[in-house]
């Protein structure tokens, strides 16, 4: 057994004790660091950033379809589920057609500046809006970690249109610049400062944890349907709890990627461990 000596506590808490299993964080495909910049600009100064053509239109209906076919339930338990709208949760263990959204490299990329190495994935959902439903109160995503704003996120998040978003079926709407707000709350009824996200089938939003923004109001005669995936910073629990929701056998047909932000990796020098081993081990034969 291989033995390590540290100096100190500073040191302890970066060494990289794993050695089986080293950490992949950062292994994904690069993308132009001109483009990143320019992300991760617009994600300072605004809170969020569109990219059209992410998925094409033929993995859209291919997601939809999927999802049409699993749906359990026609409304939410409460309005911030929304009472018309459609949720699929534990959705790796049901399909895999999101997989290729959750570790899109270019998102990768992105988290990889936010966040610590081995951040984790907090949820993955598909989300149909049907006619009717109102809008969702307006919130920001990592409201639940109770530390002070104005912050840094502690999250982010992506959504990707699988129908087209409108001003009329449900656009997610945001408040620009809201991610620096500190204490500071929406107006309660409409507030005028939050625009609707108009994109076409097969773009994706990115957007920052502390972004105000909420599900559009759906009045029109068709459903919109969205996949999003949330991330947290790697020493915050996510808010599904992928340990009990995903089966083993799930688990190794997910990418490293997925298996590393769905818990299988160790924030240094030793959060996430099993037994005390690197949760990896579980994944073996």
């Amino acid at each position: 057994m291989k033995k390590t000596i540290v100096k100190d506590q500073n040191e302890y808490f970066k060494a990289p004790l794993a050695t089986k299993y080293q950490s992949t964080a950062g292994s994904q495909e690069k993308i132009d660091p001109e483009l990143l910049s320019g992300y991760l600009k617009q994600l300072d100064e605004n809170g969020y950033f569109i990219i059209e053509n992410m998925i094409s239109r033929e993995q859209c209906q291919e997601i939809k379809q999927t999802a049409l076919a699993l749906f359990e339930h026609e409304s939410g338990r409460n309005n911030f589920e929304g009472f018309k709208t459609q949720r699929l949760y534990a959705t790796f263990e049901k399909t895999l057609i999101c997989n290729d959204l959750v570790d899109d490299p270019l998102v990768l990329n992105v988290l990889d500046e936010l966040f610590h190495p081995n951040y984790l994935l907090s949820q993955l959902q598909i989300i149909n809006i049907l006619p009717g439903e109102a809008q969702q109160p307006l919130h920001h995503d990592d409201a639940f970690y109770d530390i002070p704003r104005p912050r840094k996120p502690l999250g982010a998040a992506t959504i990707f249109a699988i129908d087209d978003f409108t001003e009329t079926n449900g656009a997610t709407t945001i408040i620009p610049g809201s991610h620096k707000w500190g204490n500071e709350q929406p107006l309660p009824n409409n507030d005028p400062r939050q625009i609707p996200v108009i994109m076409p089938a097969g773009s994706m939003l990115f957007f920052s944890g502390t972004l105000w923004h909420g599900g559009g109001a759906n009045q029109s005669d068709n459903a919109r349907m969205c996949v999003t995936a949330q991330y947290c910073d790697s020493w915050l629990r996510p808010q599904e709890n992928y340990s009990l929701s995903i089966s083993k056998a799930t688990v190794k047909q997910c990418s490293e990627h997925i298996q590393r932000m769905l818990g299988y990796s160790i924030h240094p020098p030793f959060l996430g461990f099993v037994n005390g081993m690197h949760p990896k081990r579980l994944l073996e034969d």
